[in-house]
């Protein structure tokens, strides 16, 4: 998929694992989106991004990775038509419309491999540029889950669950 000419958004192949694991490891580092705390190195990198439902990359129009996104079902039997995703954009790429190209395709995407509720778990509350992108695609506030997440200096943020039908 092609947003606006400038962001490609595909299929994670074995060859964007390293790419992929900087842009993660780099949220995971900073510490105030993703619940992982260790790092991946190639290996389980390469086993995490194929075993999800789908990774995806977005590159600009030089071949640059912008950011990922990942997803995988949230539940099992009766549940299993819940789907979640993870996103991660490069700090150098925030605030470009990475985040907002990789959310979109994640939702056809997710629509195509059959799911009908995408649902966020945790999002951190001081995380606005998030809120503020959900909220602009439709997406529920289920409520908020106080000291949900803890921050790297310890203290203790709120979480905000979310979730987006994805059938009609």
């Amino acid at each position: 998929m092609t947003i606006d000419g400038t962001i490609t958004i595909s299929a994670w192949r074995d060859e964007d694992t390293p790419e992929a694991i900087a842009i993660w490891n780099e949220v995971v580092r900073e510490g105030v989106a993703f619940p992982q705390e260790d790092e991946l190195d190639l290996d389980a990198g390469r086993a995490f991004f194929a075993a999800q439902s789908r990774t995806a990359i977005a590159r600009d129009g030089d071949g640059r990775a912008l950011g990922l996104y990942i997803l995988h079902p949230n539940n099992v039997g009766r549940c299993g038509h819940l789907c979640n995703a993870s996103y991660a954009v490069a700090s150098w790429a925030r605030g470009r419309g990475v985040g907002e190209a990789l959310v979109r395709d994640c939702l056809s995407q997710a629509r195509a491999l059959g799911f009908g509720v995408l649902q966020f778990n945790a999002v951190v509350a001081t995380n606005i540029a998030a809120l503020r992108l959900y909220e602009k695609l439709g997406f529920v506030r289920l409520g908020t889950i106080p000291r949900g997440f803890r921050l790297p200096d310890g203290r203790f943020a709120d979480i905000i669950p979310h979730y987006r039908a994805l059938t009609d």
